[in-house]
Order: C-alpha cells, then sequence, then structure tokens
C-alpha cells in the first residue's frame, strides 16, 4: 500500500505533482541535445512508453538553440537541466515547463556573486515564466560549503543542502517547486529523504537511484529505495534510470510503472541474499550529457570483464560524461568517465590516465588486478 502523502501540489504544465495526485514518472534523453533527430526520437519514444515528463540536458547557447527546434515538433512537458551555466535558464525558459538546478553547481561560475542571489534568479525566471522548479541534490556533486560543513556526515550534507536551498526559494515566495536527494546507493536514497521528508513533510520530492546501473542489478536497486519510500508515503514523482541501450529507454517508465502498481498492491519483494556484498557496478543512465555513444557498450564490457572479480567487496564506477564523471568517481575504488575520444581511468581520487575506448578495458582489468592482489597481501600480513 501507498499510504496517503502530505505534501503540497505543484503543477509542470498541466500536471499535477504532490498531495493526491498520482505518482508522475519521468525519464532524461539520452542523446546529445544537438543532435535534434536523434533527441527528438527519444522524446517521442519516451512518450509513448507513458512518460509524465521528460528531461534534456543545456550546457551551452547551442544546446539552447537545438532546445527550440525540439520543443517546436513537440507537445510533451519537457524539463530542463541546468548544468553549470545556470544563468542559461532565462534563455531555455520560453521552451520549457520545469527547471532544475543542482545546488552542487552554482559555484562553478560568477564565484563571486552569493549562492542566494543566484536562487534568486531561477526563481525570477520561473516565475515569469509560471515553470515549475526542482532542486536537485546529488550525493557525487554536494556543494563545496557542504562539504566543508559536515566533512564526516555526507548524509547531514545532502539533507541540509536540500533544506537550506528550499528556505531560500521559500524566502521569494515561490512554493511551485519539489526536492530530489540522490546517491547510488539505495540505502543513502532511503535515509536521506526519510530525513528530509521530517524536516519538509510539505515538498513534493523527486525519488530516484542514480547510476543505478544496467538491469536487473539497477532494477534492484531502484525497487529497495521506492519499495521504503513510497510505502511510507514518500515520493510524488521518480525516474528510474537504468544503463540501457538508446532504443530501449521506454524501460525506464515501464519500470516505474510496474514498482508503483507492485507497491501499490503491496507485491513487495525480497532482496536477493548477500546483495550489497561482493562487486557493485555503479553506472549512470545514459543521458543527454554522454559525449559518446559508445559509453553505454562499455559499461556492458566493463561488467563482463570483471565477472571474474565478483567475490571482491569493490565499487567500479562507469560514467558518461565530464560533468558528473569526475565527482562521482571519487568514492570509487576503481572509476571510469568518458569523454568524447578517451576514458579517464581512475583509483578513488587518484588519476590513473586517460586512454581510448579501444585500451581501456585493458588498463581496468590491470588496475582492478593490482587492486586486488594488494588487498589480498595486507590481509596476509
Amino acid at each position: 500500500m501507498i499510504p496517503d502523502r502530505k505534501t503540497r501540489t505543484i503543477h509542470v504544465r498541466d500536471l499535477p505533482i504532490g498531495g493526491s495526485a498520482p505518482i508522475a514518472v519521468q525519464s532524461m534523453a539520452a542523446t546529445r541535445t544537438q543532435d535534434i533527430p536523434a533527441t527528438l526520437r527519444q522524446v517521442h519514444l519516451l512518450e509513448e512508453a507513458g512518460a509524465d515528463l521528460v528531461r534534456i540536458a543545456i550546457d551551452s547557447k547551442a544546446d539552447v538553440e537545438a532546445l527550440a527546434t525540439i520543443r517546436a515538433q513537440t507537445k510533451a512537458r519537457l524539463s530542463v537541466d541546468l548544468q553549470e551555466n545556470y544563468r542559461l535558464a532565462a534563455l531555455v525558459a520560453p521552451f520549457v515547463d520545469k527547471l532544475r538546478y543542482n545546488p552542487g553547481h552554482l559555484h562553478h561560475h560568477e564565484k563571486d556573486k552569493p549562492v542566494a542571489e543566484k536562487v534568486g534568479f531561477l526563481v525570477g525566471v520561473a516565475k515569469e515564466h509560471g515553470l515549475a522548479l526542482r532542486i536537485g541534490v546529488n550525493a557525487g556533486s554536494i556543494a563545496p560549503e557542504y562539504r566543508l560543513r559536515y566533512p564526516d556526515d555526507q548524509l547531514e550534507a545532502l539533507v541540509r543542502s536540500a533544506a537550506d536551498h528550499c528556505a531560500l526559494v521559500d524566502a521569494h515566495g515561490f512554493s511551485e517547486y519539489v526536492v530530489s536527494i540522490k546517491d547510488s546507493d539505495p540505502r543513502t536514497v532511503i535515509d536521506a529523504n526519510l530525513r528530509f521528508a521530517e524536516l519538509r513533510p510539505d515538498v513534493p520530492l523527486h525519488l530516484g537511484v542514480t547510476e543505478a546501473g544496467m538491469p536487473p542489478d539497477g532494477v534492484i536497486k531502484t525497487r529497495i529505495a521506492f519499495e521504503q519510500l513510497l510505502s511510507r508515503g514518500i515520493g510524488d514523482t521518480l525516474r528510474v534510470s537504468l544503463t540501457v541501450p538508446f532504443d530501449d529507454k521506454g524501460m525506464e517508465i515501464a519500470v516505474g510503472r510496474e514498482l508503483i502498481d507492485d507497491i501499490s498492491n503491496g507485491r513487495f519483494r525480497s532482496v536477493p541474499p548477500n546483495f550489497f556484498d561482493g562487486l557493485n557496478i555503479v553506472a549512470c543512465p545514459s543521458c543527454s550529457r554522454v559525449e559518446n555513444n559508445r559509453f553505454v557498450d562499455l559499461a556492458q564490457d566493463v561488467k563482463e570483464m570483471t565477472a571474474f572479480a565478483t567475490d571482491h567487496d569493490l565499487t567500479i564506477a562507469v560514467m558518461g560524461c565530464r560533468v558528473n564523471g569526475p565527482g562521482e568517481t571519487d568514492d570509487a575504488d576503481l572509476g571510469l568517465w568518458c569523454g568524447p575520444t578517451t576514458v579517464n581511468l581512475k583509483r578513488g581520487e587518484e588519476e590513473l590516465g586517460a586512454f581510448s575506448y579501444d585500451e581501456i578495458l585493458g588498463e581496468l582489468r590491470t588496475a582492478l588486478e593490482r587492486l586486488i592482489a594488494e588487498r589480498e597481501t595486507a590481509q596476509g600480513s
């Protein structure tokens, strides 16, 4: 059962979110925004799958021009994912229904300008154009001031960042916003959203396990979080983030609706024994920020190549872009983040080098074998 939710109702164009409204299911275009035919195909594919909202990433004025063309050819409700350049909000506003900003990215531009002023700008744009906002906090890109304030408590950093930004938006008399607090570990997603819901039970929540990875593990991780939160009346809109081929993107919508139906009808699944033990592959869902389409195939290749290490308690992160890749691989034992022509290999925060897509699997295997050998030696000493 999904109990009644306590949140207020906001609107993304004609779509109600929160309160007694049905839980909205959304996804994100997996192609580069400037590839207009491919992105339009993604939008139409997601619409046909039943998406209530489709998100597109914007990182430049060229992306904005592409978005204008896309907007003219679809009636889908569109959300835009603002990257480091928050001021692009004013340019994209006429073409979308919702703006998503990440508090952890506001420091990249106009570094001397207070964050509160930047948030005020975003709220002003939303008000002027009748848009909703999403405050999207991500564990892999926590704002520097919160990392400093809570160096030993990432959970508190996530929740306080979200709550403080709610207060900044509230100060402008604006209430048409939702919050998301995401991580690749469903346990962190559960704890953070439970804690936030206690602080701000009025604010609608967007749920998701970011970088859940490839099916079936990505579906299991997402189900773990959604079962625990939706069954407590927490969650008003959601996204299932899976690393799948572009033409299979509708799977995110299908899985999301299946999970809502299962939880509504009390169909809960037991977590496989020792699911959180052994090798953990974290992979982001392919999205508009991916700069090389080989990323999805690479993620699958990594899963197959590392099968020999499944009994080792290690995390390998495969990230598709330069926006989230550098930060979100820091907590992994080994991390890959993909650029246009090379893949950057890391060991924790240490850079091991940039390698071609043809070289990277061999380099990763070497690094993985070395890491396993070092751990075995340390355990034997």
